[in-house]
């Protein structure tokens, strides 16, 4: 690419004042720096930046396009902009609502949106319209809805359950007496998750109410037991009744 011809009308002293005017226009009192470089945009088009000294925006320059007319002798001013540098501080990229969601985030009162192509999920049973077969395949295969869970939806949930809180290696599990699998308080999945995790319904334990793998485990297991421990006599002070305080 042809290095383009300077032009001095447009680099000069006048036109560097010029563009200098045109960003203190529209910047916020105080915000326009230092000179930086002017450099040749194409043919009679000419950029000049200065430093903006907003506290908000290090790296980033007003930049002001000049222009001159052919036989034109004087600058005239196109665009004013602030734009950032390389060394430029930006916001983080734009992410749509339903990618900024992290899980924990719903609260009560909030709707998550529709992802119609989630691959954690897959399309369910559909009704033949025979009411017997319809039944059966409810029944059994605990379907009837729009979408269910598919392979990959479940292989993500059962790897977060069994890294989690909830899984082997919770501190609360590596002190166990004994593990999940084995306690009269666990309630079976159905399905799949069944060979791994089950739900735990036990009022005294820390994972009441959650899925655990079944080699979580906790103190309140059921076939646990605490030593016990035998009272200890404590003989009462003995107290003379006829003692006196002597106070000066």
């Amino acid at each position: 690419m042809p290095t383009l011809k300077v032009d001095k009308v447009l680099v000069d002293d006048a036109a560097q004042a010029l563009a200098r005017e045109a960003a203190v226009a529209i910047a916020e009192p105080g915000t326009v720096g230092d000179h930086v470089k002017a450099e040749m945009t194409s043919d009679r088009l000419a950029t000049h930046h200065f430093a903006c000294t907003a506290k908000g925006y290090p790296g980033w320059v007003w930049s002001v396009l000049l222009a001159r007319a052919p036989r034109q002798r004087h600058a005239t001013i196109c665009e004013t902009h602030l734009l950032p540098t390389s060394e430029a501080l930006l916001s983080p990229e734009w992410l749509p609502y339903a990618e900024r969601l992290a899980p924990g985030d719903v609260n009560a009162g909030d709707v998550t949106p529709y992802v119609a192509d989630d691959p954690s999920l897959e399309f369910g049973f559909e009704a033949t319209g025979e009411e017997d077969v319809d039944q059966v395949a409810i029944f059994e295969l605990g379907l009837g809805r729009t979408r269910v869970l598919s392979g990959e939806g479940r292989e993500l949930a059962a790897r977060r359950w069994y890294d989690g809180d909830h899984g082997p290696q919770a501190e609360v599990a590596k002190q166990a007496p004994a593990a999940c699998g084995s306690c009269g308080f666990l309630v079976p999945m159905a399905g799949v998750l069944r060979q791994t995790f089950g739900v735990c319904a036990s009022e005294w334990s820390p994972s009441d109410g959650s899925v655990v793998s079944l080699d979580h485990g906790c103190g309140a297991h059921s076939e646990a037991d605490a030593p016990a421990s035998s009272p200890e006599r404590v003989e009462p002070p003995v107290m003379d009744d006829f003692a006196v305080d002597v106070s000066t």
